[in-house]
């Protein structure tokens, strides 16, 4: 599976610990249907990236988790602005060897890794950045597909395998969960069946944003592939807006298959996708504020 005064200063701003620009959240909400995505670049990635689930972008460097799936492996991949490998993490443990959708706090990068299986067992790791380091914060009894750190409430929030339950876990902090908790007793379903959350990241405000993919079968023999972008109340655990985003390669994929980082720019909007396997792009893409 399965953020005005300019873009660079809100990543630097993420880098020291600052919260997510609340121009995010504001400027999500102002997409509609019929919002223009203009292709700004494509940056190759020069390496096999497997199958990528996640991404987050600090300054200019990417961080990209992906799993591979021939020879059972979780990765976060470090790579620079030009999309060559700079470190290769590996993440995970036997049968727990799928990573997901990624979120990065203004000092560590959140990372789930669960069985590659819905209703399974899952380990939640904070990385550094820098020192690419990994430390284990704790073990679920659910598949985790995607997370996101609310800075303002050191929450994070979890969603299991096709997004439909929402975990949350009060982080100290230390970075330590002190109880991880039961399924059961933790679970909020998601009201939302329009798509899949594949990679989700706090957009400030106790707002995350998810993006996401739908397969539909029009016919017996054929397949369509929507994409999407929904903005979360992370406490109610529901969208409060949702688009769909219409920007397919000739493959069929649609951008929001996999890993996704947005952030204000000075036009509205700058968006980073990377829906391919193994031979990956990011693709860049700005969409005008309406206002």
């Amino acid at each position: 599976m399965r953020h005005f005064t300019a873009a660079i200063a809100v990543s630097a701003a993420l880098a020291v610990g600052a919260a997510p620009s609340p121009e995010l959240a504001s400027r999500v909400k102002q997409l509609t249907r019929t919002s223009v995505w203009t292709r700004a670049a494509a940056i190759p990635i020069k390496f096999p990236t497997h199958h990528p689930q996640g991404m987050v972008k600090i300054d200019d460097t990417f961080y990209v988790s992906s799993v591979d799936k021939e020879h059972p492996a979780g990765h976060l991949f470090k790579i620079d602005k030009d999309g060559a490998l700079v470190a290769d993490l590996p993440l995970g443990v036997g049968e727990i060897f799928h990573p997901g959708g990624i979120d990065f706090d203004g000092t560590s990068i959140w990372v789930p890794v669960a069985e590659y299986r819905p209703d399974s067992h899952a380990i939640v790791y904070r990385v550094d950045p820098k020192t690419m380091k990994a430390t284990e914060v704790f073990r679920f009894a659910d598949h985790i597909g995607a997370l996101a750190f609310d800075t303002g409430t050191r929450t994070l929030v979890g969603v299991s395998w096709g997004s439909r339950r929402f975990y949350r876990w009060q982080v100290s902090a230390d970075g330590s969960v002190a109880d991880a908790g039961t399924p059961s007793k933790l679970a909020t379903l998601n009201p939302e069946h329009y798509v899949d959350y594949q990679d989700c990241h706090f957009a400030g405000g106790g707002l995350a944003l998810c993006s996401g993919v739908t397969v539909l079968r029009p016919t017996p023999a054929s397949t369509f592939r929507l994409g999407g972008l929904d903005l979360i109340d992370l406490a109610a655990g529901r969208p409060v807006h949702q688009v769909p985003v219409q920007l397919w390669l000739p493959s069929g994929l649609v951008m929001t298959e996999n890993p996704m980082w947005m952030e204000p720019s000075s036009a509205g909007l700058r968006a980073y996708f990377m829906p391919e396997d193994d031979r990956s792009t990011i693709y860049v893409y700005d969409v005008k504020s309406i206002s």
